[in-house]
């Protein structure tokens, strides 16, 4: 089960609960909502504004607004990629989602949240930027399932760009499936019952002890809303610019992934080679790999940021 787990620990694990933040550089910057607020950093670089702008999400899990998570561990990939892009002369907006570090007070239990949630603080994040007079171009980075969460909401306000790092090019329930699918016959046949039902949009009651940290009764509200988004249809509708990069050393999402989503999308997919998961230069062995999530002082892999600098400069 332990390996179950390390599989899929940033496609479910929605766990509630807190994330360290501390050391947080910047400007605080955060968002109302009804709930309360959304705790956020703006990073702005030296100079006169107005300044192009990039808002980042991370991905799924655990994982506060520099990328580190309370199961993987600290690699603050998120921070050092806003810290770049200060020095490049781009602003950027990065923050905890609700339910998860400064965030956590918005989310009393996993049932009372859905995807669409993200999406939505997404939207808003977009809207609060935009009325600020520091920036004139919006760019989104979505990182994992963040770039499916800012996809989502790329559909729905005109941005300057769209980069998606790491994201799946499957639907969830798809991409958990083949996660799983190395896993021994008697525990994939429980998985596929349960993952037919909540692809039909409906709860199970009675999940076995075992599959219980991946489909326990709290998270299948947010996993039913999940899996009915098709990152083929959500990319194929953004309307701006759009850049794939995917890592080839990535255990978590892989290129053909990419290739999916830079097909969809009409463009040519950036693969770096030997970048991983956390988007450090990572060996291929899976442990070695695993280590690099751990490891805050590792930095990014030397070619990503020469590449979102292009895009978003260009």
């Amino acid at each position: 089960m332990k390996k179950i787990m390390m599989l899929v620990m940033t496609m479910t694990l929605l766990l509630i609960t807190g994330c360290s933040s501390e050391g947080q550089e910047g400007e605080e910057y955060d968002l109302a909502v009804p709930e309360g607020e959304i705790k956020g950093t703006l990073l702005l670089p030296e100079g006169e504004g107005p300044y192009k702008v990039a808002i980042i999400h991370q991905g799924s899990g655990p994982t506060d607004r520099d990328g580190n998570s309370t199961i993987a561990g600290d690699n603050n990939s998120l921070k050092m990629v806003a810290e770049k892009l200060a020095e490049e002369g781009i602003a950027s907006v990065r923050y905890d989602k609700r339910g998860i570090a400064e965030s956590m007070p918005l989310i009393e239990s996993e049932e009372d949240l859905v995807f669409e949630d993200y999406v939505n603080d997404m939207i808003m994040w977009i809207d609060k930027v935009e009325a600020d007079d520091r920036f004139d171009e919006i760019y989104l980075i979505g990182h994992s399932e963040g770039a499916l969460i800012s996809a989502a909401a790329a559909m729905e306000r005109e941005v300057e760009g769209f980069i998606s790092l790491a994201g799946v090019g499957e639907r969830a329930s798809d991409t958990l499936r083949r996660q799983l699918s190395t896993q021994p016959d008697e525990i994939t046949e429980l998985i596929e019952p349960i993952m037919i039902e909540l692809e039909n949009g409906r709860l199970v009651e009675d999940v076995p002890e075992i599959l219980q940290s991946l489909f326990r009764n709290s998270i299948q509200p947010y996993m039913i809303s999940w899996f009915q988004y098709d990152p083929v249809e959500v990319y194929n509708r953004i309307d701006s610019p759009i850049l794939v990069i995917q890592g080839d050393n990535d255990v978590q999402v892989t290129v053909d992934d990419a290739m999916i989503l830079a097909d969809a999308s009409g463009t040519d997919p950036v693969i770096i080679e030997g970048m991983n998961h956390v988007l450090k230069n990572a060996p291929e062995d899976v442990e070695g790999n695993l280590e690099t999530y751990g490891d805050p002082d590792l930095d990014l892999h030397p070619n990503l940021m020469s590449t979102i600098l292009e895009f978003i400069k260009d």
